[in-house]
């Protein structure tokens, strides 16, 4: 099994910083790499069970769906269950904390996925990257020129 991590610090108030990242069907409204998002079958983007459908730049898609929701903890999972990359059993997590003596946010989003075909050291690589750089720290990046507004 595969594992990509990233984290940030946000200049923001973890109470702002929730209201965008903890909303499973805002990711369009922020994320640069994500074009178009909907939830289907309206439900509440707070409802395991709920999926989303995302249109990446490259004009592929991805649908995922809420495997588990934490308001308490600021944190909640999904799992994707179509997209273009080569992966099988992928889940990830985001998770926001405060950080109390600064008025900041530390911001986690993280994957563990397995490879659809044999483990070649290079491509595990690239998808690593590709999770890692291109989606969760481009995203919250993002999240903190948003929630800094």
């Amino acid at each position: 099994m595969a594992e990509s991590y990233s984290s940030a610090l946000v200049q923001a108030p973890v109470d702002r910083v929730w209201r965008v990242f903890g909303d499973f069907a805002a990711l369009a409204e922020w994320h640069p790499a994500i074009t178009a998002g909907e939830l289907e079958q309206d439900s509440s983007p707070f409802a395991v069970g709920a999926v989303r459908e995302l249109r990446l730049a490259d004009g592929s898609t991805v649908r995922e769906r809420l495997i588990a929701f934490d308001s308490l903890r600021r944190s909640y999972g999904y799992e994707m269950l179509e997209g273009p990359f080569p992966v099988w059993n992928y889940r990830a997590t985001v998770r926001v904390a405060p950080i109390t003596t600064i008025g900041a946010t530390f911001a986690e989003w993280w994957a563990s996925y397995d490879l659809a075909t044999d483990p070649d050291t290079d491509r595990a690589a690239e998808l690593d990257r590709v999770f890692r750089e291109d989606v969760f720290a481009t995203g919250l990046i993002a999240l903190g020129r948003i929630c800094a507004e």
